[in-house]
């Protein structure tokens, strides 16, 4: 089973993966984000979500190789939480500064394809942000950011059992597997 979870910044997204991880025996927790020494408000942001998952969840840390972290925790776990694949796309596009888009395109595509692979074996629940809804940023690097943020959206949402879109904590279920 693979799920996507999508919403803008605090709206539950990330509460609601947790709650559907919760209904398995065994979970990994993959996190995305890594921490600069001198970014003090990233680290309380990472600290508070250490603090709401569950001290039984394993917690792998991948900035970058995602598919390979979550097909190694598909192999242990029943479910797989990845939060979120935002920040794993803002480490690609520095990781990867110097190259075109198209470039971090073809990543993107084929490490999803790997984790829905993986999606066969347990619960793999993907969280991600939706930034398509506000204005057009007006640097070159964050237009390219977020509309390669929403490719990346369309294609787990196109490789997913289920698609959910969070507003407010409320889940809005965009895609349900078939019975």
């Amino acid at each position: 089973m693979f799920t996507l979870i999508l919403g803008g910044a605090r709206s539950g997204k990330s509460r609601l993966a947790q709650r559907f991880a919760a209904d398995s025996p065994r979970v990994i927790y993959v996190a995305t984000a890594h921490v600069a020494n001198d970014d003090a408000e990233m680290a309380e942001r990472i600290n508070h979500h250490r603090a709401d998952r569950s001290a039984s969840w394993r917690t792998i840390e991948e900035p970058l190789a995602l598919a390979g972290a979550v097909e190694h925790a598909a192999d242990e776990a029943g479910a797989v939480l990845v939060d979120c694949l935002t920040i794993w796309l803002s480490n690609l596009f520095w990781e990867y500064r110097d190259a075109p888009p198209h470039q971090i395109e073809d990543i993107v595509r084929a490490e999803l394809q790997r984790i829905a692979v993986a999606g066969r074996d347990c619960h793999v629940i993907l969280v991600s942000n939706e930034l398509g809804c506000g204005t057009v940023p007006e640097a070159a690097v964050t237009r390219a950011f977020r509309d390669t943020q929403g490719l990346l959206n369309q294609w787990a949402a196109e490789l997913a059992d289920e698609v959910i879109f969070v507003v407010a904590g409320l889940p809005l279920y965009l895609k349900k597997k078939a019975q």
